[in-house]
């Protein structure tokens, strides 16, 4: 009875917004937004995905490539929609951005590969411009770059504020944007099979806590961006830690301050969704498993809430996962976490509210153990994770497929209202029978 119940509310819900989305046709194939919703080719568009930061790494190497095929063609027979993956590699081994504006053309064509398998698999990709952290070169990187060119710089967070690192990856961006795909024939800023773009994995400032260096180097970048591409979506790459904006919200984030305010970060214009990580057995070690679900419970909750009543944007999570490398773990708590984010994506769409979908880190393909981080989930060797996510993606699809039945019968009622109203006007005055 409660499976019937909740989707006759979902029924009635999709009949009465229906007529909000309908005017939403375009048939191009780029996802886009439409209050708190994505909308792909007119319909709604939830996320069920992963990440998988090595694809371009690993495609880079031609031998390798089956890897990246095998993660895309096993992603999708779980019904997994979207990839979060990066398009930097900035300086040390094997680099894409060997040194600022000059290119490896073997790790782009690596790209290029990545993007044109996701294409053939029916998943759409998110790219990431840079990295906070030093893994793959990240804001360090830059900051080097600018001081072998003689610029002064006190700290890594300089990447935020100095005018040489950031005309340094505004280049990057540029070039990233305007690279044409060697296997599809596609500018990547034409590509349809990229979904968003991302300014950075989990910028963080914590030279400024107010908040205002990181709320001014996205607000610019993310104008940059929008002079060149106004075709794809744009996020931060926030994990999600509230900031001077809310402080009655401020006594949700972990115990530490790293310069970012999910609300004044997403509320800049040209950010169209809002992203959170999650990451309890990260955040609040003190706690037990218990403890952490209760912190997730918390944290999830007033997100949703404030991208739909405050940002009026969607929103992804776009990390989280459990390592097997905390003490005392079994694949159990892990489902148990992934469970609680799968409901909470579920019980907000269903109810169209601004949830969208979640990626976990990490997706690897066999044979890829020295990428594990504790995080992995290798679908074919964790049957009970990978059935939780097949069960995500089928609800998810559910939800869509009503929804489209739904926009049908409006699209047969106005097309019959229209063959009646021309019937009426061609037989005006005339004499009906004999």
């Amino acid at each position: 009875m409660k499976k019937h119940s909740a989707y006759a509310f979902l029924l009635i819900f999709l009949l009465q917004q229906v007529c909000l989305f309908v005017q939403v046709e375009a048939g191009d194939g780029f996802i886009r937004t439409r209050g708190i919703h994505f909308m792909l080719n007119g319909d709604p568009f939830y996320a069920n995905g992963f990440n998988a930061y090595w694809l371009m790494y690993i495609a880079a190497d031609p031998s390798q490539r089956s890897k990246v095929t095998d993660a895309f063609r096993e992603a999708s027979s779980h019904g997994l929609t979207v990839a979060r993956t990066w398009a930097f590699s900035d300086g040390g081994y094997r680099p894409l951005q060997y040194a600022p504006g000059s290119y490896n053309e073997d790790m782009f064509k690596g790209l290029d590969f990545v993007i044109s398998e996701a294409r053939r698999y029916g998943i759409k990709v998110i790219l990431s411009f840079a990295n906070n952290y030093e893994s793959f070169g990240g804001k360090k990187q830059y900051v080097n770059w600018a001081r072998s060119h003689g610029q002064y710089l006190n700290s890594d967070d300089d990447f935020f504020r100095n005018s040489v690192v950031k005309g340094y990856y505004k280049n990057h961006i540029m070039t990233v944007l305007n690279r044409y795909n060697r296997y599809s024939g596609v500018v990547y800023k034409n590509d349809p099979t990229i979904m968003a773009w991302e300014l950075m994995n989990e910028p963080r400032c914590t030279s400024d806590h107010s908040g205002t260096t990181i709320q001014a180097w996205a607000t610019e970048m993310a104008s940059y961006v929008k002079s060149i591409d106004r075709n794809h979506l744009l996020e931060v790459g926030l994990e999600g830690f509230y900031g001077q904006t809310t402080p009655q919200r401020r006594n949700l984030n972990p115990n530490f301050d790293i310069g970012t305010d999910f609300i004044a970060n997403n509320r800049i214009p040209g950010i169209d969704f809002a992203t959170v990580h999650a990451y309890p057995d990260q955040w609040v070690t003190n706690s037990n498993d218990q403890g952490q679900l209760s912190f997730l419970n918390n944290w999830l909750d007033s997100h949703i809430q404030d991208a739909q009543y405050i940002l009026h944007k969607p929103l992804l999570i776009t990390e989280f996962g459990k390592s097997s490398k905390d003490s005392g773990f079994s694949s159990y708590q892990r489902d148990l976490l992934y469970n609680t984010v799968y409901y909470k994506i579920y019980s907000s769409a269903k109810r169209g509210g601004a949830a969208a979908g979640g990626l976990f880190w990490q997706l690897l393909s066999q044979g890829m153990n020295s990428f594990g981080d504790g995080y992995e989930i290798i679908l074919s060797q964790n049957p009970s994770t990978a059935n939780l996510i097949a069960q995500q993606s089928h609800k998810l699809y559910q939800i869509r497929k009503i929804f489209a039945r739904m926009r049908n019968i409006q699209r047969w009622k106005r097309a019959k209202a229209a063959r009646r109203g021309g019937w009426t006007d061609r037989n005006k005055g005339k004499r009906i029978g004999n």
